[in-house]
């Protein structure tokens, strides 16, 4: 070989025997440090996020570095996009303005709580998860997952909600104009709570685009990266999402890099 590469025999030893340089050992260190970030979050993160959590170790890197390591490593975000439709706003129940006029900002928690549908296939059929977020902290206040799209669904995360958090003051109420959040059943429970309620604009989902966002992170990062053959696999892998990573361990850019909790 050191025929072939024109070196002699004992240049090649001596470059064996040769310590790694300073900036050789820093860069594999920060290799393995980005590594870790990367499968803590499930390889759901990206070059942004990891630069945060290695800054709150105190370790002084640029995004850029992260990213240009990512890419040499191989290291990439994993998530798939699909869709589907959860609102129907044909129906006859009374719709509500909307105060948010997006404006996402909220002062405290239990200030403002956002609604939403969203689906989850499985080899046995169909299964809709109801979520209620604070906007103030980004936490998910309560979730129900069941068969059909039905009030009922939207009925049981709200009562969990109040279970949890047991508001005390006047709670903002925001959804789409989905037959569900409209129905008399649903709007008679926000009533009994004194909730203030407000629906978004027909067909504009960025009328409520925080629940939808934490909607579409949970599809990415969890939903559609598995295959659940039954819907008890399913229910379990959500809250496991949801209970242990989401609200407890995933940075919020939002919140300034850290969880909701």
């Amino acid at each position: 070989m050191c025929q072939v590469l024109g070196v002699s025999k004992s240049g090649y030893y001596d470059w064996l025997k040769r310590a790694k340089s300073k900036q050789k050992e820093r860069k594999e260190q920060l290799t393995q440090q980005i590594r870790n970030e990367y499968l803590k979050s499930r390889k759901i993160y990206g070059s942004p996020k990891i630069t945060q959590e290695l800054r709150k170790q105190g370790i002084r890197v640029s995004q850029k570095t992260v990213a240009r390591i990512m890419s040499e490593e191989g290291l990439r975000s994993i998530t798939v996009r699909k869709f589907k439709a959860t609102t129907n706003s044909n129906h006859s129940y009374n719709v509500y303005d909307n105060l948010l006029k997006q404006n996402f900002q909220a002062t405290a928690q239990n200030e403002v709580w956002m609604a939403d549908i969203t689906y989850i296939p499985t080899d046995e059929g169909w299964l809709y998860l109801a979520s209620i977020m604070d906007l103030y902290t980004r936490k998910i206040v309560g979730w129900y997952i069941d068969t059909r799209m039905t009030k009922e669904l939207v009925i049981k995360a709200l009562q969990r909600a109040l279970n949890s958090e047991k508001p005390t003051e006047r709670v903002i109420h925001h959804s789409d104009r989905g037959s569900q959040y409209a129905s008399n059943d649903y709007q008679q429970l926000l009533q009994e709570h004194h909730f203030q309620v407000s629906m978004s604009r027909r067909g504009n989902c960025y009328d409520n685009a925080c629940i939808e966002s934490f909607h579409s992170l949970i599809k990415k990062e969890c939903i559609y990266l598995n295959r659940f053959r039954t819907r008890k696999e399913a229910k379990q892998a959500i809250f496991e999402y949801i209970e242990c990573f989401y609200n407890r361990k995933r940075s919020h850019s939002a919140l300034g890099y850290v969880s909701p909790c």
